[in-house]
């Protein structure tokens, strides 16, 4: 089974649009394992626009399954993630003024400074993974670096998959299938959700972990959190 990592930024975002605890993102977080997530992801960013870092800090000793923090390793994010010890660690290349993540790492002119932050990251028993495109150059480069994972960045999968299926997943397959041969593990996330979710995970049956947090907690509005979170899980056995 693919496991379900959920992203729970989109709940500190409600939260900070009106200051004070509501909602609160360490319940919100133990109702989500509750429900049989297998893993909560963060990603604070330099502005702590949603989840902060004293988020991470708070959240760190009580996620009782898979942690995962995401971010651009800045020293900062390096030193945040090496005083809370997350499971994992995804290197993602955020622009400062980025709303969202918008492209995977040039793992090729990037590779000797990803080597580097893997090295310390590895160095402390983390688990480490970077934001790629679904490009197999990019996941070759990524290799190099020493990375135990590559996360596909699943944007162009779901803004095509209504349009074309097949060659929305294509890019993706091949991708998948070079890591694995390589003995990458394959992440995956980004506006993945109940719509697009089975068809991607059927056509890359050895997926090891997707994050899905705008998509998941904007679907919850409807049918609720626990609805949603065992439905992902129904979809990814």
């Amino acid at each position: 089974m693919t496991k379900l990592s959920v992203n729970i930024n989109k709940i500190a975002t409600l939260r900070n649009a009106r200051g004070g605890n509501m909602p609160n993102v360490l319940e919100a977080a133990r109702r989500i394992e509750g429900f049989g997530a297998n893993g909560i992801t963060v990603h604070p960013r330099p502005d702590e626009r949603h989840i902060t870092y004293q988020d991470v800090r708070d959240l760190a000793p009580s996620v009782s399954t898979e942690f995962n923090i995401e971010g651009n390793p800045n020293p900062k994010f390096i030193d945040l993630v090496l005083h809370n010890k997350p499971t994992q660690v995804t290197l993602v290349p955020d622009a400062v003024d980025a709303i969202t993540s918008n492209a995977g790492w040039d793992t090729i002119k990037n590779q000797d400074y990803l080597r580097k932050i893997i090295d310390i990251f590895k160095a402390e028993g983390i688990r480490t993974s970077i934001f790629v495109d679904p490009n197999t150059e990019m996941v070759k480069a990524a290799k190099q670096t020493g990375v135990d994972r590559i996360e596909l960045y699943t944007e162009a999968f779901a803004q095509n998959y209504p349009v074309n299926q097949t060659e929305a997943i294509q890019p993706y397959v091949d991708c998948a299938n070079l890591a694995q041969s390589q003995n990458l593990g394959i992440n995956a996330g980004h506006d993945l959700s109940l719509e697009n979710i089975s068809y991607f995970k059927n056509c890359i049956p050895f997926l090891d972990e997707v994050s899905i947090g705008h998509a998941l907690i904007s679907e919850a509005l409807y049918l609720g959190l626990e609805t949603v979170v065992k439905r992902y899980l129904k979809a990814l056995k």
